[in-house]
């Protein structure tokens, strides 16, 4: 098998992001729509959305004990009613990106680019750096084999950085994802910088955004199977339910057995600040609706039990609202 180096694939990437950066918070909106069809019959009709104003304002009193920027979304994907707050603010999504590079990833397995057994050559120099999450870097300090199927497992369920980096330029890099997530539909999601590059600066993670409502586009393309298969669908939704990170998130109020489908995302903290506490995912409700929510606590000088808690109750408030 010939050896992928990746820190070189990386590094020529990274060069590249600079170039497009400036236009990163319009890409969605000007790049061409390839290989979807658009006729109306294509996709679920949208139902129309309907805002629930007990919920918001719900919401508003929730994320009141953050003391920073909040910002919700929360849709039943069956139905369109919604509640929201803040919702199309930027908020640096940190981890939650690992999502979108995954389904990015998934897209290239299903036009046979990629396969999920496919051998990878990792070596200590695609490793993130010490104090960035990574199980995979510190199993294996001198390096190792592993498939694309497990690069995808830890980056999401297990939220390591090192498989995100390496899924980051398996998908094709910044402009590739950013294509596909037009392709599908999905806008105020932008991933433009890998794992190494948001690691270097405190600044660089604000360039990784999404609004609530742009997390929302995403979970309903995942749930509709927008640009992927059903197996590809299937395998990033079991992945995405198997996450081992932010059990105090969005399940944390929620009963025992309810399944959560979703991302965290979260920062360091700097001056007393922490920049990003986040969750997104779809949450499947006891009437068999599927409801979609994204919670980001940003710039918040709260604790992190206090930041955790407001995604749980946020979660709990739309599962107690809509369940029925």
């Amino acid at each position: 098998m010939k050896k992928l180096n990746f820190a070189a694939i990386l590094f020529f990437i990274c060069g590249l992001i600079s170039a497009c950066s400036n236009n990163a918070s319009t890409q969605n909106s000007n790049l061409p729509i390839n290989n979807v069809n658009n006729n109306d019959s294509s996709r679920p009709a949208r139902a129309e959305k309907k805002p629930n104003e007990d919920l918001q304002r719900e919401f508003e009193r929730i994320a009141s004990a953050a003391k920073g920027r909040v910002g919700i979304a929360a849709e039943i994907l069956e139905t369109g009613e919604t509640a929201a707050l803040n919702a199309s603010e930027r908020f640096p999504m940190q981890s939650v990106y690992k999502l979108p590079i995954g389904m990015a990833a998934l897209r290239e397995i299903d036009a046979g680019r990629l396969k999920l057994d496919q051998e990878i050559q990792v070596e200590e120099s695609d490793f993130v750096r010490q104090g960035m999450h990574s199980p995979l870097r510190d199993k294996n300090p001198n390096g190792t084999k592993t498939t694309v199927e497990e690069l995808l497992r830890l980056s999401i369920e297990e939220s390591d950085g090192t498989a995100s980096d390496l899924l980051f330029v398996l998908a094709g890099g910044a402009e590739t994802i950013g294509k596909f997530m037009s392709e599908i539909g999905v806008n105020e999601v932008v991933v433009a910088d890998p794992e190494k590059v948001i690691g270097s600066d405190w600044e660089t993670q604000y360039r990784n955004w999404a609004s609530p409502n742009g997390a929302i586009s995403l979970l309903r393309a995942l749930h509709e199977k927008r640009g992927l298969s059903e197996s590809s669908q299937a395998l990033a939704l079991k992945i995405s339910t198997e996450t081992i990170t932010g059990p105090r998130r969005l399940k944390g109020l929620l009963p025992k057995d309810a399944i959560v489908a979703h991302k965290t995302g979260t920062s360091g903290t700097r001056d007393g600040v922490t920049a990003a506490t986040n969750d997104i995912g779809i949450i499947t409700l006891p009437n068999g609706k599927h409801l979609a929510i994204a919670v980001f606590v940003s710039d918040s000088p709260a604790d992190e039990t206090t930041r955790e808690r407001v995604i749980a109750k946020a979660a709990k408030a739309a599962w107690d609202k809509w369940s029925k």
